[in-house]
């Protein structure tokens, strides 16, 4: 295995294979049974653009021997941020294809992010657009290239400048078939080996590289299909960035490849360019997040669309609170799913057939029977079911260590390979329902409140269209609950007006918000998560500057 990872247990390993939980395949070979089976099918739409499966392989063949061409060898590594299209796909699979393994940066990451992985990652290639929403990438990798003494190669989707490779181009490039899958074939990794490397959250810090196999991934992508009802005949709007664990393989665009179905790219998650969309492919599944959630259900566009092919809208990143789940089955005619999970392994969904009270209050149940669970309290034992505890997971597609960390995987897994997800959860009737994360509790005087269940309270508030309850300090109590509210257009409320409708709902007093923001807009990290930690430094900043302020008392 790629050195600086853990490798999996012999005894995991052997298990797995076994019962035929890992196939022993590699992701384009997962794409090649497709390809056999449906060569005709159209693989993926973006905007006037169309690649039946036949033609999808075809180009990702052309330019993983393009890359070899140029140099790069087996577990190289590229750093990797191209955004959603067909280039973005094209360029994933030949990377593997190719034996390198791509480090799968975000759009939104710049200089420090992308600097840090480059050098952690000791890169070779950088893959990036040209110019998105006048930001130039091609000028930033120029600055970046010579800090990494690592880096060779710059390959850019559009037009590059001096010195950098023509994506597109490459892909075109001619070159005898028998040649290339004679090249191909003799780069085929093996399927324990990593295929990529996927970045944490990073919401917290820089993020942490994630080693994802072929053997784990592949079963992670069509596993994760399985239970939320991937079929032949779906076709499947990546909204959110492509690169990103949620839209790439849980389920994601690998999930709709494994079984033959469309994926349809979406440019912008705006409620304008998402609907019209889903109406012209007749899209019948859509995976999204909390802040594009809200926005979608507060928009007129989607009534001015025919929604009628809609069957699935799954929410991914961050909890949504009841309230929305069922504002979505009613507003848009769908079924509501909600995934809970990690880049580090773990998925969890509701299913189709779940009961509404699982639908619009549980995170689900783990998406395979081998999927090892442990609820625990603070001294390490299991807690019963109904009692919340921190979420520890063990299973065939859970990394038992992050990439070059020995010393944060020493706090990040247990002796015996559990990850600590570091979610408070409990179980109830094999489904868990989210608590909210070990830092996203308020402690107010010993008394823990969780944000995201005054979130829910808020959010019933008619004048309310979003809300992000957290943290603020307080010399008494040590801390307190600040919400921040973005309100409804036309709308207004002030403190008082929030504290006595949330009264009205019969919570206990201490869960009442103890100051208002009224923002609009919330910090969104890269995969869509409202970045807390920024609202958190913002209301104590404030409080500083008020205490500075305020006159002094004899």
């Amino acid at each position: 295995m790629l050195a600086g990872c853990v490798p999996w247990p012999e005894e995991a390993t052997a298990r797995y294979r076994s019962k035929g939980i890992w196939q022993g395949i590699t992701l384009p070979e997962m794409l090649e049974r497709t390809i056999a089976e449906v060569p005709d099918k159209v693989a993926v739409i973006d905007g006037e653009m169309r690649l039946t499966y036949a033609q999808l392989g075809e180009a990702v063949d052309r330019l993983a021997y393009a890359f070899v061409r140029r140099g790069l060898r087996p577990l190289d590594r590229a750093v990797f941020q191209l955004g959603n299209g067909v280039d973005m796909v094209v360029a994933f699979l030949g990377l593997i294809k190719a034996g390198v393994i791509p480090v799968m940066a975000l759009p939104a990451h710049r200089q420090s992010e992308i600097g840090h992985f480059l050098a952690h990652a000791e890169a070779v290639a950088y893959l990036i657009p040209d110019v998105v929403r006048g930001f130039d990438f091609r000028a930033m990798a120029e600055e970046l290239a010579p800090n990494c003494a690592s880096l060779r190669h710059v390959f850019v989707s559009g037009t590059p400048n001096a010195g950098q490779h023509d994506l597109r181009a490459m892909i075109a490039e001619p070159a005898p078939a028998d040649i290339i899958r004679e090249t191909l074939a003799a780069r085929r990794p093996d399927a324990g080996e990593v295929a990529l490397l996927l970045l944490s959250g990073g919401t917290t810090a820089i993020p942490k590289m994630i080693p994802r196999t072929h053997d784990d991934y592949v079963y992670n992508c069509t596993q994760c299909g399985k239970a939320t009802g991937f079929r032949r005949d779906i076709v499947y709007l990546a909204v959110l960035p492509m690169a990103h664990n949620f839209t790439l393989a849980s389920p994601g665009i690998l999930a709709a490849f494994s079984v033959g179905g469309t994926v349809v790219v979406a440019r912008s998650p705006t409620p304008e360019a998402v609907f019209p969309l889903i109406e012209r492919h007749r899209v019948t599944m859509v995976c999204t997040a909390v802040p594009l959630v809200t926005s979608w259900l507060n928009s007129s566009v989607p009534a001015q669309h025919d929604l009628s092919s809609l069957e699935v809208l799954m929410n991914g990143g961050a909890k949504l609170v009841p309230e929305l789940r069922r504002r979505v089955e009613e507003r848009f005619g769908c079924r509501f799913m909600e995934s809970f999970g990690t880049g580090e392994g773990l998925l969890c969904n509701t299913r189709y057939d779940d009961p509404e009270e699982v639908r619009f209050h549980s995170a689900g149940r783990p998406i395979s029977p081998e999927d090892e669970i442990r609820i625990v309290d603070p001294y390490g034992n299991e807690v019963p079911d109904g009692v919340p505890g921190e979420l520890l997971a063990r299973g065939p597609y859970t990394i038992r260590g992050y990439y070059k960390a020995p010393e944060t995987n020493a706090n990040a897994f247990t002796a015996d390979g559990f990850y600590r997800m570091g979610d408070v959860v409990k179980r109830i009737d094999g489904n868990l329902y989210v608590e909210g994360r070990m830092k996203d509790q308020v402690n107010r005087g010993g008394e823990k409140i969780s944000c995201e269940e005054v979130e829910d309270h808020i959010l019933a508030h008619p004048a309310v269209s979003g809300a992000c309850v957290v943290a603020m300090p307080d010399p008494a109590y040590g801390e307190k609950a600040c919400a921040f509210v973005i309100l409804r257009p036309g709308h207004s409320l002030d403190f008082r007006g929030l504290v006595d409708f949330m009264a009205a709902r019969k919570i206990a007093k201490f869960k009442l918000p103890e100051r208002l923001e009224i923002v609009d807009s919330f910090p969104i990290s890269p995969a869509g998560k409202i970045l807390r930690r920024e609202l958190r430094a913002v209301i104590a900043a404030k409080l500083a500057a008020e205490t500075a302020a305020a006159p002094a008392t004899a």
